[in-house]
């Protein structure tokens, strides 16, 4: 960035404002000023940076297959500097073939010896982070590992050795690791780091950084002051959720131990709350660490959501992208509020212990934190008012050597579902004998700097649209060892490969071919999605060859999967054995997997080619292998969802010609519903899957809670098994909407009219925002039909 010079000082207190807005204020105050003074002379520690995580699991899956320009601008905001979040550190997860929470990311040595340092997005994504901002951190992690890797023992010199390849792997793409840690949430182990420590001496990588230990709490710092050797083994001493987990962030502390070391200490994992929603505890925590824990970064899991919205954790980060066929994204106050310290500091700033606290002395009042560049006069302050009731009047005196010219003032309006109050110049102030005045709003954070250069991209994601069926991939046009377009591994490695078996060209092949070191509690087999929440009736097929003895899988219908629960998938499967057995099996995300039918025919064997295919049609599910129809049921527990390949545990098979072709009543029955009146969508909020939750109209995000499907049975259903309900089957106008599981009543059965009204079947009341509102988080009714705009509904 560039820093503006020290400015002349002026005798009297004024106060230059460059844009009209309510944020800075030169009025009396109702209650007496506050006094800050900011002064170069005071100690603090180093800063070294606010970032974010790409990884425990597949969060960033989808962005690599956006088009451009969408891909550029989301890389744009996410990490250039002076356009959008401009993160600081890019920590990013070492694949282990295993799922880590929202899917699983591709091992670099899927057996031993056998490296391959261009699986993968990992490597993209830090290589476009470097472009943008060639002074971003890069920060290494893994979640699980192959089962090679000590024979399951994580704790061992082949993960050693595992780590270091990792690193070399870097360096083929012109990557500089500046931390690594260890296994992440899962302890630590002392002998384990300061044997890395010395391995990595030897290797010549002396200038990586260990952290330890990526778990809650700071017991690693605890052994460190018992411990000399694991004291001089780490750099930084990292704990995770350190303002408790998913928390409000209003106290954030460490520990003495901690503090005591005197190395670094970060929040190394924090957040994980909603890209807009999460925002007010963001901006209590980035600044809190500081205060109550001396913690030096903060690093909010994840970067973005690129996933598609039946994956855990679908809005968390600072942006979502989950449709990469459209190019529709949204950028969240999240990464706003992270742009008011990252653009304004930099690593390598200090902190000014003294000019940094709390607003009167109370947390109530909100807190600030004041950090200077290393060129000793440039400064900024950040200050937050998330739980502020009232404008409060601060006053500022400025020295110790910092620069006395003009201060400029940006701010968030964290309050406001306005996007035009995110991130704003607001004003700048001529400091007077090195004084100057502001009143802040209750729930803004402020960033008052000398520096310039600051900016805020004003690129816009396309409009939302379904995956047009239908939809084929033979896989030929990837390069090997890729990743076929929007296959998203949940767990196991589903990567491109040089067919065999006589099949020219590419397939796709799941590769881990042994139980991996797991990081969820519960132990799911391999198996890889793809597609539209809203496919309904179609019938996908697919060529597949099995490698060894086991099975191989088809998906259908798949919806949602359970946080650290990846094997209880909401879905439909067409499992066949390499001895012939076949079997329909449906799934739920508790587990209970019911054989709907099976049977034989001759054995499939292995290292020959067959096909498989599964048809939905309404209720009627079919499966057919080599042409031939095996078997048919009915059964109406998952009306729409996506496909997918899956094998048992440890079995490589092959997939080649993938097609997804519609069948009555498929393709186009999915959508949101956007108000014509408010240009907003229907929405569940907080994406609650709770019986009983009432709807409302919310900013359109692409989201699983936005997304319907109309059934056969006249339904509106979201989230697979969800549907649009009139509680108590009610036909009283100004009746709430609800979501509630689908059970085929007329309450919960709707028409969807030419003019774009939504008409309930047993009412005949039209679904309506109510009182016309058009703001987020407006509720939405049912109401005498009346041909208003707020009674109108697009479909997309």
């Amino acid at each position: 960035m560039r820093r503006s010079g020290p400015g002349v000082g002026v005798t009297l207190a004024t106060i230059v404002v460059t844009a009209v807005s309510s944020v800075v204020a030169w009025a009396a105050p109702a209650q007496a000023a506050t006094a800050i003074t900011i002064t170069g002379a005071s100690g603090g520690r180093l800063f070294d940076g606010v970032g974010a995580i790409s990884g425990g699991g597949g969060n960033s899956r989808l962005l690599v297959d956006y088009p451009e320009p969408q891909r550029g601008q989301i890389l744009d905001y996410l990490f250039k500097p002076g356009y959008g979040a401009a993160t600081q550190i890019l920590k990013v997860e070492i694949g282990g073939d295993t799922n880590s929470t929202s899917g699983a990311e591709p091992s670099h040595e899927h057996t031993r010896g056998a490296v391959n340092c261009t699986r993968g997005y990992e490597w993209w994504l830090a290589e476009q982070a470097k472009a943008r901002n060639p002074n971003i951190k890069l920060y290494g992690l893994s979640w699980g590992a192959p089962g090679w890797i000590g024979g399951g023992n994580f704790w061992s010199t082949d993960m050693i050795n595992y780590l270091l390849d990792w690193l070399g792997c870097a360096a083929t793409h012109g990557l500089t690791i500046d931390y690594l840690g260890g296994w992440n949430e899962k302890g630590h182990n002392v002998t384990w780091y300061e044997n890395l420590r010395a391995a990595l001496d030897s290797h010549g990588y002396r200038a990586v950084k260990i952290v330890a230990s990526d778990e809650f709490g700071w017991g690693a710092a605890d052994d460190a002051v018992r411990d000399s050797a694991f004291a001089n083994a780490v750099s930084v001493f990292g704990s995770h959720y350190v303002c408790g987990y998913r928390s409000s962030q209003t106290s954030c502390p460490s520990s003495g131990n901690a503090v005591s070391t005197g190395k670094p200490l970060w929040a190394s994992e924090n957040g994980s709350d909603d890209y807009n929603a999460g925002a007010n505890a963001l901006a209590r925590g980035i600044n809190r660490g500081y205060l109550d824990g001396k913690m030096t970064a903060y690093i909010n899991w994840p970067v973005i959501a690129a996933i598609t919205p039946n994956i855990p954790w679908a809005t968390t980060g600072l942006a979502v992208a989950s449709q990469p066929w459209s190019g529709s994204y949204s950028v969240g106050k999240n990464a706003w509020v992270t742009a008011q310290t990252t653009q304004f500091t930099a690593p390598g700033w200090q902190y000014l212990d003294a000019s940094s606290g709390y607003l009167g002395g109370n947390r109530n009042n909100g807190s600030y934190v004041s950090l200077k560049s290393p060129n000793g006069t440039d400064y900024s302050t950040i200050i937050e008012t998330m739980d502020a009731t009232a404008a409060q009047s601060l006053t500022f005196t400025v020295g110790g050597g910092l620069s006395q010219g003009t201060v400029h003032v940006w701010a968030t309006n964290v309050r406001s579902n306005n996007s035009a109050d995110y991130f704003t110049h607001s004003a700048d102030l001529t400091p007077t004998g090195g004084g100057y005045s502001l009143t802040v709003q209750p729930g803004y954070v402020y960033s008052l700097t000398t520096t310039t250069g600051q900016g805020k991209g004003t690129a816009t994601g396309a409009t939302p649209a379904a995956l047009p069926l239908p939809y084929r991939d033979s896989f030929d046009g990837y390069p090997v060892a890729g990743e076929a377009k929007y296959l998203m591994d949940m767990q196991g490695s589903f990567e491109v490969a040089t067919c065999g078996g006589g099949h020219s060209g590419r397939c796709v092949r799941q590769m881990s071919d042994q139980t991996p070191i797991y990081w969820t509690t519960q132990l799911a087999e391999p198996y890889a999605l793809l597609g539209d929440l809203g496919w309904s009736n179609y019938t996908v097929a697919s060529d597949v060859l099995l490698e060894k003895s086991g099975y191989a899988e088809l998906i259908g219908r798949a919806s949602a999967y359970p946080h650290e629960s990846p094997a209880n998938l909401d879905g439909y499967f067409l499992r066949v054995t390499d001895a012939g057995r076949w079997s329909i099996l449906s799934n739920n995300t508790s587990g209970a997997v019911r054989t709907l039918a099976s049977g034989s025919i001759a054995a499939l064997g292995t290292g020959t080619w067959h096909s498989l295919a599964l048809t939905f049609s309404g209720s009627t599910i079919t499966a057919a292998v080599d042409g031939t129809t095996v078997g048919s049921v009915n059964d109406t527990a998952w009306g729409a969802g996506q496909i997918g390949y899956g094998t048992g545990q440890g079995v490589t098979a092959q997939f080649d010609n993938l097609s997804v072709t519609p069948g009555s009543g498929g393709t186009g029955s999915t959508g949101v519903l956007r108000g014509t009146g408010s240009g907003r969508c229907l929405d569940v909020p907080n994406a609650t899957q709770t019986d009983g939750t009432l709807l409302a109209i919310w900013d359109c995000n692409g989201g699983a809670n936005q997304w319907w499907t109309l059934t056969a049975g006249g339904a509106l259903s979201v989230y697979g098994g969800k549907c649009l309900d009139v509680p108590g089957h009610a036909t009283t106008a100004g009746t709430r909407v609800q979501i509630w599981t689908c059970n085929g009543g007329a309450n919960q059965q709707w028409r969807l009219g030419s003019d774009g009204s939504v008409v309930g079947a047993e009412s005949g009341l039209c679904l309506d925002v109510t009182g016309a509102a058009t703001a987020n988080g407006s509720p939405v009714e049912i109401w005498t039909c009346n041909g208003a705009a707020n009674q109108k509904w697009t479909r997309s």
